[in-house]
C-alpha cells in the first residue's frame, strides 16, 4: 500500500477500480478525440448543409460567444458547488460549460437577429465527448470530486478508500451514450427533429438524466434536498422543452400549415 493511501476493500461485493490523476487527462484527450471523429463523420454523412448554413449565417462572433460562455459557466458553477464543500477547491463542470455555451450563444443570436437553432453540427460532438470522458472522471478517483455515495448494490464501486459507492459517472455515460445511438439512428432516417432540433433535444435529455443522478452524489443541498447541479439541469431542460416547441411552432407556420395548439 502506498503511504497515505486508504487500502482498498477485499469485499469481493464491490468492483476495485484502478485510479489515478493523470487518467482525467488522459480520458479528456481520449473524449476530445471522439468528439472530432463524431463531428467529421456526421458532417460527410448527414450534416454538411447544417455546418455550411452554421458558417454562412455566424460571424466569429458566434464561437467567441461559445467559447467565452463555456468557460465562464464550466468554472463558475463548478466552483459554486464545490466551494461550499467540505475541502473548497475551485473546479469546472461540463453542465456548467453547456449552460454558459447556451447563454453566450443565444444571447449573440439575439444581437444579430439571428433565429432558429444552429447546435445541430454540435450535438454528436457533445454527446460522444460524454460518453468517453465521464469514464475519466471515474478512473481519476475520490481526488475528482465526482463519485457517488455510499451503497451495498452488486455493482458499488471501490475508489480505493474501502467504500461502496454508486457509479454515476458510469451512468451518465450511458445515458448519453443511449442518446448518440438513438440520434444517428434518427439522423439516418432523416427526422425533423434530428436534422433541426436535435440541440434542444440534448440540452433537454442532458439535464433529465443528470437532474436524476445528483441525487446519487454528496453534493452539498442548495434548496430543500436539490443541489445547484439539480436546479442548473432543471433550467436545461426547461431551455431545451421550450426552444424545441418554439421552432417547431415556426416550422409549421412557415409550412402554412398553421399554429400548432397550446396544448397537445
Amino acid at each position: 500500500m502506498l503511504a497515505g493511501k486508504p487500502e482498498a476493500s477485499d469485499d469481493p461485493s464491490m468492483l476495485v477500480i484502478p485510479t489515478a490523476p493523470w487518467a482525467h487527462t488522459l480520458f479528456d484527450v481520449l473524449a476530445w478525440a471522439a468528439s472530432a471523429v463524431t463531428g467529421t463523420m456526421l458532417h460527410r454523412w448527414r450534416l454538411r448543409d447544417a455546418t455550411e448554413r452554421l458558417a454562412q449565417t455566424t460571424g466569429s462572433g458566434y464561437f467567441a460567444a461559445l467559447a467565452i460562455g463555456a468557460l465562464a459557466g464550466a468554472w463558475a458553477l463548478g466552483s459554486a458547488n464545490t466551494l461550499r464543500m467540505a475541502t473548497p477547491i475551485l473546479s469546472h463542470s461540463i453542465a456548467g460549460a453547456l449552460a454558459g455555451a447556451i447563454i453566450g450563444v443565444e444571447i449573440y443570436k439575439r444581437a444579430i437577429g439571428l433565429r432558429g437553432s444552429t447546435g445541430t453540427p454540435f450535438v454528436g460532438p457533445i454527446a460522444a465527448g460524454i460518453v468517453v470522458g465521464r469514464w475519466g472522471c471515474l478512473f481519476a478517483g475520490l481526488p475528482d470530486g465526482t463519485y457517488g455515495i455510499p451503497t451495498s448494490l452488486p455493482w458499488a464501486v471501490d475508489l480505493g478508500d474501502g467504500v461502496g459507492r454508486q457509479p454515476v459517472e458510469v451512468y451518465e455515460s450511458l445515458a448519453m451514450l443511449m442518446f448518440l445511438i438513438v440520434y444517428g439512428a434518427a439522423q439516418q432516417r432523416q427526422q425533423s427533429w434530428a436534422l433541426r432540433r436535435s440541440f434542444y433535444v440534448l440540452a433537454g435529455w442532458y439535464g433529465a438524466q443528470r437532474f436524476v443522478w445528483e441525487f446519487l452524489k454528496p453534493y452539498p443541498t442548495l434548496i430543500g434536498p436539490l443541489n445547484i447541479f439539480h436546479l442548473l439541469c432543471l433550467g436545461l431542460v426547461a431551455y431545451g422543452c421550450a426552444f424545441y416547441r418554439a421552432d417547431l411552432y415556426h416550422e409549421r407556420a412557415a409550412a402554412g400549415s398553421g399554429p400548432l395548439p397550446l396544448l397537445r
